[in-house]
């Protein structure tokens, strides 16, 4: 068996788009109509693992409550200082500052994305 992906709704396409492609170099790598919505599968380049954004036709005002049963995504970045540096430069910032986990070098941060989902940072420290 095989997780396939992991799929989101999303208010803003473009936003959303503009977030996981340029921030996380995510690419478009199949776009889907169905009846209702637009399916969006963004493929992570080193790992292969996908995630879904959907965008409905008919997305409520306010966009969607994130709820309490979703946690976060997690991504691995090969140099916090350098994923910060790229943060700022397109104009986004941390929820959570990078900090040290467990005091033995290896770095966590967390950023929300355009509809407010939570994405844990994990610097890799031998992988």
């Amino acid at each position: 068996m095989k997780l396939l992906h992991t799929m989101i709704r999303v208010k803003d396409i473009e936003k959303s788009l503009n977030f996981y492609t340029k921030l996380f170099d995510m690419e478009i790598s199949k776009k889907k109509r169905l009846d209702d919505c637009w399916l969006y599968f963004l493929t992570d380049k080193e790992s292969g693992q996908q995630i879904e954004l959907t965008f409905n036709d008919e997305t409520p005002q306010g966009g969607y409550e994130v709820g309490s049963g979703f946690g976060h995504f997690a991504f691995g970045v090969s140099s916090m200082d350098e994923f910060t540096e790229k943060l700022y430069s397109l104009g986004y910032s941390y929820l959570y500052e990078p900090f040290d986990l467990n005091g033995k070098g290896s770095k966590i941060a967390f950023v929300k994305d355009p509809d407010g989902y939570e994405i844990e940072l994990i610097e890799k420290v031998n992988w």
